[in-house]
C-alpha cells in the first residue's frame, strides 16, 4: 500500500479508485465479493456493504478505514469522495479494465464538476507481478497440492471412463485436502479432443488409444496453481512419441531461457524455435505462459511482442503445446519462479511420456 501511495503523484493522480476485487484483496486483505478501495497519499478507505461488516473488520479493519454502504461500493466511494474532497485534489484514477462505460458515466455524474475521472495505468498489477516471500510460499503450497492430483488422474484414466469422471475424482481429492476451489474448470481432453487447447472435461469416453491432456490447478490460501500433463492410453506409436518429445524439448528450452533481464518474448521464442525445427510451429497456437498468483492469469504474459523484462520474484507458467486438428494434441506445463540467477521449477516431477 505504501508503494502504491508513493506512485500516485508521479502518475498525476490524487486518488485511485480500485474496484477489481483481486487488487482490493492484495492491498487490504478483504476477500468479500463486493468491495472498492479508495487510495490517496493520506491512506485508504474500504467500501463494502452490510453483508461484510464482521468480515471486513476482521480482514482489513486493523489497517484500513471501513465504510459500510447501502449501495454499490464503487458508487459509495464516489459519493464519499464528493462530500469530503478538499479543493485542489481533482484527479481520480479508475481501473479501466473493471469499470464499464455505464459505471464510468455514473461516477462522473456523482463527482463535482472540478473533479476529473481518468483511466489509471495498471499500478496495482505492476506491484503484483513481483511476489514477496510469503506469496511465493503460498504459491508453492498450491502448486504442490495441485501437482499431487495427477496421481489421482493417472489412476482414473482408463478406456471407457468419461473425462468428467476423471475431473471429478481430482476435484474431490483437491477439496478433501484443503483446496478452496479449482483455479479453473479442469481440462481433461482425450483422443481427438486433445486437439482442443481448452477442452474442458466432457461426457466423452476415453478411447482405447490416444493422448489425454490433463490441465488442472487449485486455489489454496488465495493463491492459484496451474499444471498440465499429457499421457497416452495404450502404447504410443513412434510418431506419437516424437510429437510428445518435441513439445517436451520446447518446454525445457523455455524453462532454461527464464532468468532476470530476459524479455518475456525471448522465453516464448525459445519454445517456438524447437517446434519450428520439428515442423510443428503452426500447431502451437497460444502463448508460452503467463503470470499467476491471486488470479490464474496475471502479468507478465510470455508471448511474441511482449517486452516486459523478467525480474526476481515473478512467477510464471511455461506451457508450450502443439495441436493437430482432428488428430491429437500435447501440452506440458510447470510453474516457475524467477530467481536472482535463473529460475526454480515449483514441484518438479518427471515428464517422460506415460502410457496407461
Amino acid at each position: 500500500m505504501r508503494r502504491l501511495e508513493s506512485q500516485l503523484a508521479g502518475n498525476k493522480l490524487d486518488f485511485l479508485l480500485i474496484s477489481h476485487l483481486a487488487n482490493v484483496r492484495y492491498l487490504s486483505g478483504f476477500t468479500g465479493s463486493a468491495g472498492a478501495l479508495l487510495v490517496s497519499d493520506d491512506g485508504a478507505v474500504l467500501f463494502t456493504d452490510g453483508r461484510y461488516i464482521v468480515q471486513a473488520r476482521d480482514e482489513a479493519g486493523k489497517v484500513i478505514r471501513i465504510v459500510i454502504a447501502r449501495k454499490a461500493p464503487t458508487l459509495a466511494a464516489a459519493e464519499w469522495l464528493a462530500a469530503r474532497n478538499r479543493a485542489g485534489r481533482r484527479w481520480i484514477g479508475i481501473e479501466p479494465e473493471s469499470v464499464s462505460a455505464g459505471l464510468r458515466d455514473r461516477l462522473v455524474s456523482i463527482l463535482p464538476g472540478k473533479q476529473r475521472v481518468r483511466s489509471a495505468p495498471p499500478l496495482v498489477e505492476r506491484l503484483r507481478m513481483i511476489k514477496d516471500r510469503e506469496e511465493i510460499t503460498r504459491i508453492r503450497s498450491a502448486v504442490e497440492l495441485g501437482a499431487s492430483l495427477f496421481r489421482r488422474a493417472r489412476g482414473k484414466i482408463r478406456c471407457g471412463t468419461s473425462e468428467v469422471e476423471v475431473a471429478a475424482a481430482m476435484e474431490y481429492e483437491a477439496r478433501s485436502r484443503g483446496a478452496e476451489s479449482m483455479s479453473f474448470p479442469t481440462i481433461i481432453a482425450s483422443g481427438a479432443r486433445s486437439d482442443m487447447v481448452h477442452g474442458r472435461a466432457s461426457a466423452a469416453r476415453i478411447p482405447r488409444r490416444g493422448f489425454v491432456v490433463c490441465d488442472f490447478g487449485v486455489i489454496l490460501a488465495g493463491y492459484c496453481s496451474d499444471r498440465t500433463r499429457t499421457v497416452h492410453v495404450g502404447r504410443p506409436s513412434r510418431e506419437a512419441r516424437a510429437f510428445y518429445d518435441a513439445v517436451l524439448t520446447a518446454q525445457e528450452a523455455a524453462i532454461v531461457a527464464v532468468r532476470p533481464g530476459v524479455r518475456a518474448a525471448q522465453v516464448d521464442a525459445a519454445a517456438r524455435r524447437v517446434l519450428r525445427r520439428a515442423g510443428l510451429a503452426r500447431y502451437f497456437t497460444h502463448s508460452t505462459g503467463h503470470g499467476l498468483g491471486l488470479e490464474i492469469h496475471e502479468a507478465p504474459r510470455l508471448a511474441a511482442g511482449q517486452d516486459q523484462v523478467l525480474e526476481p520474484g515473478m512467477v510464471v507458467t511455461i506451457e508450450p503445446g502443439a495441436y493437430i486438428p482432428g488428430k491429437w494434441g500435447v501440452r506440458i506445463e510447470d510453474v516457475v519462479v524467477v530467481t536472482p540467477s535463473g529460475c526454480e521449477v515449483l514441484a518438479p516431477a518427471g515428464k517422460e511420456l506415460v502410457d496407461v
